[in-house]
């Protein structure tokens, strides 16, 4: 696919328009693809940031690596996924610098109203981190829609520009037809802009086929009955027979069932207000042979592998949120949290 040279005939033909062509239906099965995957994708990036995070209608162009550096010049955020399991091939999702440098101000604790001007090795990987979320989520979904399990690899994420296409994948260069999928991306007021998800040519219309083969292959229950023929049965009164029709058989009628619209009302987070939750406190750790543990007794002393005075713990059903210091109140012990951790090590800490 994205290894084959191209001849010079097919190059020329490629200039000329000739060649590479996106059918219709499989155009609108790529616009389905990237519209049902990549939206659940969106849902999993906003819980992320804790901001919502909204993506169109996506829309569906052919192209040619050549005019996209020449349209997009400027330096991206890239990151490439390679699909190993359900499909083989490689998507490259490419994001603006600014909106990458929103994302990341919002992975590491901030508000996104002032970002830096250029992302470090840090916010890079921050940002790899809820892309690598995202497109997890987006393939999870793609497994439901294929029926069958597609799994990914790890997304390599890298700032770079187009001109430099053969430096991030060697699926991809300069004179190759491409399916660009773009969608438009929204962060609350913080973030309108747009996004692309560039295929390359062979990928995208196997995509494509797999979702058409799939979709018009029939059920198990809309397999077509026979109507039963109509038979006339030979009754004998005395010495004389005459035809008598059999009952008229007819095709059994169902009512039609009207589907019920979804409730488009908002989920009630005030439903999970009630719900316990177990906090603990943690002063510290250590690992002990099991021979020292039998020989502890009164006055034995653990050393813990916190310092004197350094801060405690807090966690929520086992995981870690935030950090403080042991306070003494009315003469009972309490916790003051001095420190939150950030969403990017709460994402750490889940996994």
């Amino acid at each position: 696919m994205g290894n084959d040279m191209l001849s010079q005939e097919e190059i020329n033909a490629l200039l000329n328009n000739e060649i590479f062509e996106l059918p219709p239906l499989e155009r609108d099965a790529l616009g389905e693809i990237g519209n049902i995957a990549f939206g659940s994708g969106a849902t999993a990036l906003s819980l992320l940031l804790s901001r919502r995070v909204e993506l169109d209608t996506p829309t569906v162009e052919m192209a040619q690596m050549k005019k996209l550096i020449e349209e997009y010049p400027i330096p991206f955020l890239a990151s490439e996924v390679d699909y190993i399991k359900g499909l083989k091939g490689t998507n490259l999702l490419m994001i603006k610098m600014h909106d990458a440098v929103v994302i990341a101000d919002l992975m590491m604790g901030g508000d996104g109203t002032q970002p830096k001007k250029e992302l470090n090795e840090m916010d890079v990987s921050a940002v790899g981190e809820a892309l690598n979320q995202m497109i997890g989520k987006a393939s999870t979904s793609m497994s439901s829609l294929f029926e069958r399990r597609v799994e990914i690899a790890p997304p390599r994420t890298t700032v770079t520009s187009l001109e430099n296409i053969d430096e991030i994948s060697a699926q991809y260069s300069e004179m190759q037809p491409v399916v660009v999928i773009y969608f438009r991306l929204r962060i609350e007021e913080l973030v309108d802009s747009k996004i692309m998800l560039i295929i390359p040519y062979e990928f995208a219309r196997e995509m494509a086929q797999t979702l058409i083969q799939k979709n018009t292959q029939p059920k198990p229950t809309e397999r077509v009955r026979e109507q039963p023929a109509m038979k006339t049965e030979k009754r004998q009164t005395g010495g004389e027979k005459m035809d008598t029709p059999s009952p008229n058989v007819r095709p059994v009628q169902f009512e039609v069932l009207n589907p019920v619209a979804a409730s488009q009302d908002p989920k009630n987070l005030n439903l999970l207000l009630d719900v316990s939750l177990e906090i603990s406190v943690q002063l510290g750790s250590t690992q002990m042979r099991i021979k020292d543990i039998l020989d502890l007794g009164i006055g034995s002393v653990i050393e813990l592998d916190r310092l004197a005075g350094e801060f405690v713990d807090i966690l929520v059903n086992g995981k870690l949120i935030a950090k403080g210091e042991v306070v003494v109140i009315d003469e009972n012990f309490g916790v003051k949290i001095t420190d939150i951790i950030s969403p990017m090590e709460r994402v750490n800490n889940l996994q």
